[in-house]
């Protein structure tokens, strides 16, 4: 048996991997989309990009 090791060819996948709307992000924190907490989400989502859904959705 070989004893090296190998890396995955796969990488695991991140919530900020992927396009959200701020819809989404306010949703994911358990908040109706209204347009005040979308307005937040959006904010959340300009000032801190992926970082604003990875505390949200590991």
């Amino acid at each position: 048996m070989n004893d090296e090791r190998r890396e995955p060819t796969w990488q695991p996948r991140t919530g900020a991997e992927q396009p959200w709307d701020p819809e989404d992000l306010a949703a994911a924190e358990g908040k109706d989309p209204t347009p005040r907490n979308v307005a937040r989400a959006k904010e959340e989502l300009d000032e801190d990009g992926p970082a604003a859904i990875d505390r949200t959705v590991p």
